[in-house]
């Protein structure tokens, strides 16, 4: 059991949903348009995690040298970006248990913010299209603050605007992200094994210990 826990930071795409084929949808159309070919879901996969600039330089880098990355980076942004927002959740599916686990979580009490490192002007939009706004009382995209995880700043302003230390704040994510901001945040930190975690097993990742779903990790966690 977890005690003394007073809130929770659940990470989004990998943890709540399995944007995936969003991401293969918008990207092979970004690619389209600079008549490369597509990428298979699993690649894509490998790719997701550290936020939009990154995903767009991997998926680059498939087919051009440094130079050329740099040189069609701007644009294959912009297109990535307009292709994901015209699609954002049309494709993508709640995990196992996710609802009855937010669920769980409030009913014991518990405080709920969302923090990702998908664009902000993805996630709102994402989180109400999948019924999921209501259960959190703060949202960080990876662009809502200076740095994303995995530094322990979304994490630490969390802890902030809930008043709380982050003994009693538990993040619960699918990558190394996740884990790595929790620690260096001091926010104990639970893994789910079913996300993307950049292609590497879950059992690497220096967490408190791994959940099937979230409902699983609520049942860990007390007030007391």
């Amino acid at each position: 059991m977890f005690t003394h826990i007073k809130a929770a930071i659940i990470d989004l795409d990998g943890t709540m949903l399995d944007t995936a084929p969003d991401f293969l949808v918008a990207i092979n159309r970004m690619r389209a348009e600079f008549s490369l070919a597509p990428l298979a879901l699993e690649t894509i996969k490998h790719f997701v995690g550290k936020g939009s600039e990154n995903l767009i330089h991997r998926v680059l880098a498939v087919d051009y040298a440094e130079p050329q990355v740099a040189q069609h980076f701007d644009a294959a942004i912009d297109s990535y970006q307009r292709h994901y927002l015209s699609i954002n959740g049309d494709y993508s599916t709640l995990y196992p248990d996710v609802i009855q686990g937010l669920q769980a979580l409030r009913a014991k009490g518990l405080r709920l913010a969302c923090v990702t490192n998908k664009p902000i002007a993805f996630t709102t939009p994402l989180l109400q299209k999948k019924g999921l706004s209501n259960y959190f009382d703060v949202v960080y995209g990876g662009d809502s603050l200076v740095r994303k995880k995995p530094d322990p700043l979304p994490l630490l302003q969390v802890c902030t605007d809930f008043d709380l230390p982050p003994a009693q704040v538990i993040a619960i994510g699918d990558s190394s992200n996740d884990a790595i901001a929790a620690r260096a945040a001091g926010c104990p930190v639970l893994s789910v094994p079913y996300g993307y975690n950049h292609g590497e097993a879950i059992q690497n990742i220096d967490s408190d210990g791994i959940v099937e779903t979230l409902l699983e990790a609520a049942r860990l966690i007390s007030l007391n």
